[in-house]
């Protein structure tokens, strides 16, 4: 398994989704003892499982870290997909592949506070999925690389470092 960041030519056949490649978990590993770590949103996940303008941006970004995101990670790329769906920018058929796909990307799902993500949320007028990044950040001692600008700058405000 691979970080989000990978090169063109790691990348598989189907589409701009990644291919598993033998050895990688040793990698993700490496990366985990060395300390390269990052929280990434599902916002950097989408951009890279559905090939969106800043795909490029998100795999440069990202390359050389191993990524690090909230236990709701996967229930959120799966909301996100679910309301394209309904918006009409993806089929039944293409959600399910690219739900598929983003469960591939290697990633340490971490358990945070809900009651603390729950006070950030309140506090700034923010989601609770987004809290719940922000809070990884905050008990992990991670950057955070995100798509949404509002989460963005919460998380500066409370001095959480930002890949941009």
């Amino acid at each position: 398994m691979l970080p989000l960041a990978l090169r063109p030519s790691q990348l598989g056949t189907v589409g701009p989704f990644p291919r598993r490649q033998k050895g990688i978990d040793n990698l993700r590993n490496e990366l985990y003892k060395y300390g390269m770590q990052i929280v990434a949103d599902a916002s950097a996940f989408l951009a890279v499982v559905l090939d969106e303008a800043d795909r490029e941006w998100v795999i440069e970004k990202t390359f050389g870290y191993a990524i690090t995101s909230p236990e709701v990670l996967p229930y959120e790329i799966a909301n996100a997909l679910i309301a394209m769906g309904r918006r009409g920018r993806l089929t039944d058929e293409e959600i399910l592949k690219a739900f598929e796909i983003s469960q591939k990307i290697p990633v340490k799902l971490l358990p945070v506070s809900i009651s603390d993500a729950m006070k950030i949320a309140m506090r700034f007028g923010i989601y609770g999925y987004d809290a719940f990044y922000i809070q990884c950040c905050v008990e992990a001692k991670l950057p955070l690389i995100s798509l949404d600008k509002r989460l963005c700058d919460v998380a500066e405000s409370l001095g959480i470092n930002l890949m941009r």
